[in-house]
């Protein structure tokens, strides 16, 4: 009898056929939070976080207005980013890049928007307090949200600064490769550390594994502050980047019960859960259901995080609209831009 082989996976296959994987796939400005807001809407129907789903949609689509005429801002020089490059750090990395002070100008309209089309309330009450804060209040805040430090962080406005910071950074990546000269390599490649973002540094929210010609069934990690995607190997903890005791959970109906409610189609969202380390990272699979949307499916299935947390992992992902944890120390002041 013949041995059985492994099946292989879809970067073994490209290799085999000496096609080259993809490696990054920046945000579109035209479509990123559009797309995004489209999907919060569709998820939030018959959803227990309905109201939590639609104050998301707004905001999001507050995001896609603002990007749509962000403020110029300063971009890193060539120097710099051969710098970064050399260093296998992120282009952008917030712990070393100078956040440009045109970032809360964004942030500001942004908040004049989100208070337009909100209805009276809480929301509307946040977002007009946030929108007096003081510069270097604000500051604080933001350097709070980029570090994950919970220690004096306002979880109420955090979502609305987070968005702020978002826009910021998807324009800041996506202006750095439009204004990289013709013929020069992409400004945003690989880096040391391959579970962060290549441009920004951040961790990802969740994973997608895509479809179409060139991507079918590979996984691509997404920022979540600049929205990047960058391909990492299947099979592969997120975290530690161990290859053993790599498994996959989902929310399952009960007998006699619903199931719980996420809006994407069954199996679309998983957990995928590494023994070595502890962690967990959710994974969506666009050929169950090609409308899901990172941000958006994350949101909409935090059910399944408190199960996975119940069994005993920790969350590597984060989602700068939702935030939770416990306190951390206070972090070092980040460099400002002039």
């Amino acid at each position: 009898m013949a041995e059985a082989r492994p099946l292989l996976s879809p970067e073994e296959i490209a290799v085999r056929a000496g096609r080259e994987t993809p490696f990054l796939r920046l945000p579109e400005p035209a479509s990123v939070f559009a797309d995004r807001a489209l999907r919060l809407r569709q998820l939030a129907a018959d959803h227990p976080m309905r109201d939590y789903l639609l104050f998301a949609a707004e905001l999001v689509q507050a995001q896609h207005l603002v990007l749509a005429d962000y403020p110029t801002v300063a971009l890193p020089t060539p120097a710099q980013l051969d710098a970064a490059a050399l260093a296998g750090r992120p282009a952008l990395d917030p712990d070393a890049w100078p956040r440009d002070p045109a970032w809360r100008d964004g942030l500001h309209r942004l908040l004049d928007v989100v208070a337009a089309r909100l209805a009276p309330g809480p929301a509307r009450d946040q977002a007009s307090a946030l929108r007096g804060l003081q510069a270097d209040a604000l500051e604080r805040q933001a350097d709070r949200l980029l570090a994950g430090v919970m220690t004096g962080l306002d979880l109420g406005a955090a979502p609305l600064v987070a968005a702020g910071l978002q826009v910021y950074f998807t324009a800041l990546v996506t202006a750095t490769e439009a204004a990289h000269p013709a013929g020069r390599p992409t400004p945003f490649g690989r880096i040391d550390d391959a579970t962060r973002c290549p441009c920004c540094g951040s961790r990802p929210t969740a994973a997608v594994l895509r479809i179409g010609a060139d991507e079918s069934g590979y996984r691509y990690l997404h920022c979540a502050l600049c929205s990047t995607q960058w391909h990492l190997v299947r099979i592969k903890c997120s975290c530690c980047l161990g290859t053993k005791g790599i498994g996959y959970q989902a929310l399952e109906a009960l007998p006699g019960h619903a199931p719980p409610a996420t809006g994407a189609a069954a199996g679309a969202v998983q957990a995928e859960t590494c023994d070595a380390c502890g962690s967990y990272l959710k994974i969506m699979n666009m050929a169950r259901d090609p409308f899901v949307e990172p941000v958006a499916d994350d949101l909409a299935s935090v059910t399944l995080d408190l199960l996975v947390s119940e069994a005993g992992h920790q969350r590597h992902g984060v989602n700068l609209l939702l935030l939770f944890g416990d306190p951390s120390p206070e972090p070092a002041p980040r460099p400002r831009g002039p």
